[in-house]
């Protein structure tokens, strides 16, 4: 049953209260004063409280902002008995922290009446709380077996594509046209998991809200570069070619993670392609400002509806442009990326082109 702490400086009103109370099975804990109610309190936690306004010492009022103050969201829910019912007096008990009012002289149906809807709606609201935990647990099981689902996919599925990329260059001898045919398939259908266990990776950063990076010293030039010439290859099926224009020199090193930001710029990169039209040229752009460097990856794609552009960097975002080869999209991609330029401390960002398409750029802070 119910425990409820009774606290009325008025011996006789909690005689009362006791006596519409006992019956009911309530097991009543007693006090006449705050500071009385503070230490029962402590020693052990009611379920509900009966709380007196005007009492000797600190207040009712002062009391239950204690309470609420020191347990929080975990305190037990707060009545106020009271012979004061002024709009003012009400008010003030709420912004206390109390949930209700039992006006004296009582009436012992209201009284139980009130006590036993504000015990449910405890009762509820533990109840949730408990569900909640049950399912945050659920969901970091959930998250650590994709993780080791996926971790233990990537490796094989990448080594896949890198022998159908040997096989392709005659690692193994020469090859007729149906063979180089096949092995294509299987490079891109591999690409295309690897790209999607990737991002089934990095399912649990969305959900945390944090990247995990280890920067280094590292040239963001020499990466670029590189990511530039491995995209061409897949570009290449479709017509398209990716190509660096001039800019201003990027500082010789810079301090960040080279495995999470080539996950940035492969997927602006591989973004531009699944969305402009066969044949098209895909810009790269690079910039130095005070204090950060700036790399911009302009497509020749329809653009991104301005009604949509919030969707963008949402986890699991999606918006009505459609990739022009069919090719898929989990939505993960840009999200993800807007996490790792958070961790270094940077930023991504999307515009629209003034002759049409979009340009997608990140920024990376420099000493």
């Amino acid at each position: 049953m119910a425990r409820i702490l009774l606290v009325d400086d008025d011996r006789i009103n909690r005689r009362i209260l006791a006596g519409i109370l006992h019956p009911e099975g309530y097991e009543l804990t007693e006090a006449g004063s705050g500071e009385e109610t503070l230490d029962r309190y402590a020693a052990s936690p009611p379920d509900l409280v009966l709380l007196d306004v005007m009492m000797p010492g600190i207040d009712g009022f002062t009391t239950c902002r204690r309470l609420k103050g020191q347990y929080g969201d975990h305190c037990a829910p707060v009545i106020f008995i009271t012979a004061k019912s002024e709009s003012d007096d009400v008010v003030q008990g709420f912004a206390a922290g109390g949930v209700d009012y039992l006006p004296k002289p009582f009436r012992a149906k209201e009284v139980l009446a009130r006590i036993r809807l504000h015990l449910q709606n405890r009762a509820l609201i533990e109840a949730q709380r408990t569900l909640v935990e049950q399912l945050s647990q659920a969901n970091a099981a959930k998250n650590q077996l994709l993780g080791m689902a996926a971790h233990d996919l990537r490796n094989p599925l990448a080594s896949i594509r890198a022998l159908a990329g040997l096989l392709q260059e005659d690692g193994a001898g020469p090859l007729n046209a149906d063979q180089r045919d096949l092995i294509a398939t299987i490079q891109e259908a591999s690409q295309s998991m690897l790209t999607l266990v990737n991002e089934l990776l990095d399912t649990s950063v969305l959900e945390s809200g944090e990247v995990a990076i280890t920067p280094v010293e590292a040239s963001l030039a020499e990466l670029i570069e590189k990511e530039i010439r491995l995209q061409n290859l897949n570009a290449a099926g479709k017509g398209q070619r990716i190509v660096l224009a001039p800019g201003a020199a990027l500082p010789a090193r810079l301090r960040f993670d080279p495995d999470k930001l080539r996950q940035v710029i492969n997927n602006l990169l591989s973004n531009a392609c699944k969305f402009s039209p066969p044949g098209s040229v895909i810009t790269v752009r690079t910039a130095v400002a005070a204090g950060a460097c700036t790399v911009a990856v302009q497509d020749q794609g329809p653009g991104i509806p301005e009604n949509e552009r919030h969707k963008l960097f949402q986890d699991f975002g999606r918006t009505s442009v459609r990739p022009t080869s069919g090719e898929k999209s989990t939505g993960l991609g840009l999200a993800i990326c807007r996490r790792i330029m958070v961790a270094h401390g940077g930023s991504i960002a999307a515009e629209p082109c003034p002759g049409g398409g979009s340009s997608f750029s990140f920024t990376l802070p420099t000493p």
